[in-house]
């Protein structure tokens, strides 16, 4: 798995990007003046459920290396921009696949999974040469199948997120993902995300 993020939301009158443009979106609420005090005045509004806010910002992510099982879990999550990796046109006669850790950790377990895998890419090769369309031959791919997609959520998006993802009731991979995208936006606006952070990260 592999995240990085490639965007982000900047505020043309001060280079503090975000946080500057969401204090300036909260003061416009309340027709009052920066104190300089920019982390406790968001901080304050998101502990009041004051959250439209920090819709106003959004950070972009390219992500790669997930299965589909896991994109068709992260693509729930409304509001955000999705832009997947098309098997109806990419070429997938030699696809990379996602192996849990249960499985990867077996050595029996792995063994069955080589097995059904090298089948799976052999059926797909074959269909391919025997001139059917990558849109068709696609069907024998399992959830397993590696893919990159790049997502934008503005930041309330991404508290919601985090608060059901992180969790340890969440399934591993979308845990996993869910935790390294916190850990890189955090750094890009601390006062929004610093409760979750020390709850989910700070905490290991």
């Amino acid at each position: 798995m592999h995240v990085e993020i490639i965007g982000w939301t900047h505020y043309a009158r001060d280079d503090a990007a975000p946080e500057a443009l969401l204090e300036h979106a909260g003061r416009t609420c309340y027709r009052s003046e920066s104190r300089g005090d920019r982390r406790k005045f968001l901080q304050a509004r998101i502990r009041e459920g004051h959250e439209s806010i920090i819709e106003h910002a959004a950070v972009t992510f390219e992500i790669s290396g997930i299965s589909r099982a896991c994109s068709h879990q992260l693509v729930r999550h409304r509001i955000a921009s999705y832009s997947q990796e098309s098997q109806r046109y990419v070429d997938m006669s030699n696809p990379e696949f996602v192996v849990p850790p249960d499985i990867a950790q077996n050595p029996a377990a792995l063994a069955v999974w080589d097995e059904f895998m090298g089948k799976v890419a052999d059926t797909y090769h074959r269909l391919r040469e025997l001139g059917i369309r990558k849109e068709d031959a696609r069907f024998v791919l399992p959830n397993a199948t590696a893919t990159r997609i790049i997502v934008t959520m503005n930041l309330r998006s991404l508290r919601h997120f985090f608060t059901v993802r992180c969790d340890k009731a969440a399934q591993w991979e979308i845990r996993h993902l869910a935790l390294e995208m916190l850990r890189q936006v955090y750094p890009l606006a601390p006062s929004v995300f610093d409760d979750l952070y020390q709850q989910f990260i700070g905490a290991e």
